[in-house]
């Protein structure tokens, strides 16, 4: 959002009285005046960034207050008990402009108005964030709500509290803090089970003029998505070297496959992995992840797994060991015809739940979408106000 800084003396229009910011203005020979029939003195104390506009009357009450920036957007706020105070709800955001106009009455009744502004210094530092998934996509059942920042944050509470998430069926959930594989902060938000298929999820993160510890955000955030209506998960036995579809409780098919050759480096992950993606025709690299110079081929139906690498895709090179042998690098390898099926069958967000005696681990919350991977008790510990519950 463009904020326009607004000179001051551009906002000292005054109707009858005046404050500036932190100033009181009164009218001229006031000692004239009997103290019944003053009009009531208004002060607007502009905050640092990051803390809520304050005005007051002395003498009197409030009778309305109107904080807006230069856009004509509006701080909401509350007025005190005995109306000689308001608090806006909302911090004051750096490098914002605002007007504020005041109308209070005197003990004697008497209205008066005044205007006045005030702008703060621009943010030393930015943060800025990443929502996933997609606003208005349609999403498989295990898909969280995921948000990484691009830069640190320290002050994880003031940001979670701005987090507002609203579901069309009171879908309990709770956010955890978890390193992304990139390293940076990312908060997620998951059901305490799978989403209920059909709902309607909403965030709200009124997160403009909050202060991250690495950096100010200087906007709000607004995203939705849709849980599909069919509850789809793909399970994948390694023991067996089987892969099954299973769509609302149904078993739909059952496809061999070949995963990650044991006993070493090339082995598959287990546990949940949510499907991130369907990435098509790729390259793969061998070197990217660590294996060398195994592989260097193009690969066909590719649905990506986890940022380590892993997929389910098309692997014709290894025919002879699908249903029959681990032999892969550590993906899901099948037919091209399975491939193709499951490719067109699947959606971002279903959850390939992988299971195996000889693999190299569990997939972490921050590899992918590896939330579900921990106990629901263990996930709400990770809420930073776990605490206050």
């Amino acid at each position: 959002m463009l904020r326009t800084r607004i000179p001051l003396f551009l906002l000292a229009a005054v109707s009858l009285t005046a404050c500036s910011a932190g100033a009181v203005a009164e009218a001229p020979a006031r000692s004239a005046v009997p103290a019944e029939d003053r009009p009531a003195r208004v002060t607007v104390a502009p905050p640092t960034a990051g803390r809520p506009v304050t005005v007051t009357a002395t003498g009197g009450t409030l009778s309305v207050v109107k904080v807006a920036d230069a856009d004509g957007a509006v701080l909401g706020g509350r007025t005190a008990a005995g109306k000689a105070s308001w608090v806006s709800d909302r911090k004051a955001a750096p490098g914002t402009s605002y007007t504020v106009e005041v109308t209070a009455r005197s003990a004697a009744g008497r209205e008066t108005t005044s205007r006045s502004g005030f702008s703060l210094p621009e943010a030393d530092r930015v943060n800025k964030l990443t929502l996933a998934p997609g606003k208005n996509t349609t999403v498989g059942i295990a898909q969280p709500l995921s948000i990484v920042f691009d830069r640190p944050v320290t002050h994880k509470a003031d940001v979670e509290r701005q987090l507002k998430v609203t579901t069309s069926n009171g879908t309990e959930g709770s956010w955890g803090w978890l390193k992304d594989w990139s390293g940076k902060d990312r908060a997620d938000w998951r059901p305490r089970a799978y989403w209920k298929p059909g709902t309607k999820v909403a965030l709200d993160a009124t997160l403009d003029g909050t202060d991250s510890g690495g950096g100010w955000f200087v906007r709000d955030y607004r995203t939705g998505f849709t849980v599909d209506s069919t509850a789809q998960v793909v399970k994948v036995d390694l023991d067996r070297k089987r892969l099954d579809v299973v769509r609302n409780g149904r078993l739909i098919t059952t496809v061999p496959v070949s995963g990650g050759t044991p006993g070493g480096d090339k082995r598959s992950w287990r546990g949940t992995a949510v499907l991130m993606a369907k990435e098509g025709t790729i390259n793969m690299n061998s070197e990217t992840v660590g294996l060398g110079d195994a592989y260097d081929k193009m690969v066909d139906h590719s649905m990506r797994l986890t940022w380590s690498g892993m997929y389910a895709h098309a692997a014709p090179w290894n025919a002879k060991y699908f249903g029959k042998a681990n032999m892969s690098s550590g993906c899901i390898g099948m037919s091209d015809e399975h491939a193709a099926s499951l490719y067109a069958s699947v959606r971002a967000g279903d959850p390939f739940e992988i299971t195996g005696v000889d693999t190299k681990g569990t997939v972490a919350p921050g590899n992918g979408y590896g939330a579900w991977n921990v106990s629901w008790e263990q996930w709400r510990a990770k809420s930073a106000l776990a605490r206050t519950r």
